[in-house]
Formats: C-alpha cells, sequence, structure tokens
C-alpha cells in the first residue's frame, strides 16, 4: 500500500507507523509525508497513492473534477481552532471574537484546504469578507512563525498548531473545533476506487487498525503519546498529550453525521468556485467496508479523558 498521510500528530498514521501493529498483521506500506490536503489529492491525480489521510474538502474537490477516490472511513471530527497572538481575547460571540481582526490577516493551510474553507465561510457568513485578509501557507508550521514575526494576527488551523502558538507565544485559541463548523470532518481515509476494488481484505484489516488506534487515541491517550513521542524523537510525550486532548473525538466509522457535515461542504465549494457541479453521497463515499469493520455507535463524542 502507498499511504500519504500529512503531520498532524493525532492522526492515526504515526500510531500505526510506530507501533508495529501493520507488521504484526502482515500489512506492508511506504508512507509519504504531504504538507496538505490540496497536494495529496495531486498525488493521488498522478497514480501515486492507495490510500491518504486528509479533510474532506480537498478530495471532494477532486472527486468533482473527476479523481476517481472515495471516503472509506472517518477519522476525527472538529480539528480546526482559531487563535490569536496576545492582546486577542474571546468575546460575546463567534462574530465578536472573529470582528477583532478586521483590517487585519489571519494566516491558515493551503487555499482548498479543511481549514482555508471553514475560516473564508466563516467570514462571508458574517459579512467580513472585505475586512479580514487571509493568508495561506503551504505548510502549516510556517503559520507560526508568521504569527512570531508580525506578518499576521491570528492563525487558523489544526490542534498542534493551537498548541504550538500557546506554548512559544501565549497564543489564545479563540474559536473552538465545535464553534467553528460542528462535527466537520477533521480528516478520513481515503482511498482509490481501483483499490477499493482490489483490495477489498487488504483494506479491511488496515481499516480494524485504523480503529484500534483510534480507540487507543481516545481511551488511552498517554500511550498513544509514547508511540508518537517513540517514531517522532523530537516531540515531547507531553506535547502530543496535549494536542491529543485538545479535540478528542476519535473515530474511524461513517455515521450519519459525519455524512451530512461533509456534504453541507458541496454547496459551499461551488460557491467559492470549486466545484462546478453537485456531488450526491455516494459519489463521496464507500460506506461497505467500514459499516463491516465499525457496525456499532460511533465513538466521536465518547471520549473519556
Amino acid at each position: 500500500m502507498r499511504i500519504g498521510y500529512l503531520s498532524t500528530l493525532y492522526h492515526t498514521s504515526f500510531i500505526l507507523r510506530g507501533s508495529g501493529w501493520m507488521e504484526d498483521v502482515g500489512l506492508n506500506a511506504s508512507w509519504k509525508r504531504f504538507p496538505n490536503g490540496p497536494a495529496m489529492v495531486e498525488a493521488f491525480q498522478k497514480g501515486d497513492l492507495d490510500l491518504g489521510y486528509t479533510g474532506l474538502p480537498p478530495a471532494v474537490i477532486g472527486i468533482g473534477k473527476g479523481l476517481n477516490i472515495k471516503c472509506v472511513s472517518g477519522g476525527h471530527v472538529e480539528g480546526t481552532v482559531l487563535m490569536g497572538i496576545q492582546g486577542y481575547k474571546v468575546k460575546g460571540t463567534v462574530k465578536d471574537t472573529l470582528a477583532q481582526f478586521e483590517g487585519r490577516t489571519i494566516g491558515t493551510p493551503r487555499r482548498g484546504s479543511i481549514h482555508d474553507v471553514i475560516l473564508r465561510k466563516l467570514i462571508e457568513d458574517f459579512g467580513l469578507s472585505n475586512e479580514i485578509k487571509v493568508e495561506n501557507f503551504d505548510w502549516a508550521e510556517f503559520i507560526l512563525d508568521a504569527m512570531m514575526e508580525g506578518e499576521i494576527d491570528g492563525g487558523c488551523g489544526t490542534p498542534p498548531l493551537a498548541v504550538l502558538g500557546r506554548r512559544q507565544m501565549e497564543a489564545e485559541v479563540l474559536l473552538r473545533p465545535s464553534e467553528m463548523w460542528p462535527f466537520n470532518p477533521s480528516y478520513g481515509i481515503i482511498a482509490t476506487e481501483m483499490f477499493i476494488k482490489s483490495s477489498p481484505l487488504t483494506l479491511a484489516s488496515f481499516l480494524r487498525l485504523h480503529e484500534d488506534a483510534c480507540n487507543l487515541l481516545r481511551e488511552e491517550p498517554k500511550e498513544a503519546a509514547r508511540i508518537v513521542h517513540g517514531l517522532m524523537g523530537i516531540i515531547d510525550e507531553d506535547f502530543a498529550l496535549e494536542v491529543i486532548g485538545v479535540s478528542p473525538k476519535y473515530c474511524a466509522s461513517l455515521p450519519r453525521e459525519y455524512i451530512d457535515s461533509s456534504m453541507r461542504f458541496v454547496p459551499v465549494l461551488k460557491e467559492m468556485g470549486y466545484l462546478s457541479t453537485d456531488l450526491r453521497r455516494e459519489d463521496v463515499f464507500h460506506t461497505e467496508v467500514i459499516e463491516t469493520v465499525h457496525p456499532h455507535e460511533h465513538h466521536y463524542y465518547g471520549a473519556r479523558l
């Protein structure tokens, strides 16, 4: 299997790469890191990947352009936060909090990423599109550098960005993930239709381990942090544990709430010019395998941290 992954520490890619679980069941994989979801979708277009970890909007954009990929599993929901440099505070309403950035710039990952889409939609909904500038970065890590250099006032991205911001410059989380887009599909497992058809047993074995890793993140975060630390080395366990706990909503299933939230991106992506046609649920999701692997109720809101 050729699997694409991002630098997001709470994705199960880090558990599966660092635990040896895949080798224990005879699953062999080559892993390639990408800076963001859109770059991963481009690799799918080139035929370089079988599976990938990404937010749903980039995958939906690719599907809308004719790319034969499907979301075969969930992984995490509500993984987008908004943070601001010192002086920015949580206000009475979401709009009040966001309006602090009038005349200012917020950094976010590449255009078409889930964070970029959520931020731009939120700004538009509150009539602030002409007041707040959004600057995109190819690597999420550069957002914090720009904040520290005073080039931007806020950053929108994953929980690791929020933890680093708090640690390095006392940046405050202004909007929590649930406030920005409830039940948004932080990431899912994307597979090519060819891989789904040609390797259903391999896919099922992978998704079982993916679910086991989701359970570990949710139920035994200290052990998950230990594995991440062992794999990364430079990432200390306390940092990994803090990241895992920001939005501990981990599960492999594809419940109605996950799918409905994902499909709400379709009209938004059309408005933004990324899609020229409507997409149906079956255009985006292939649920048969995960329904066999995870037939019971989802665990996204069953966190026990």
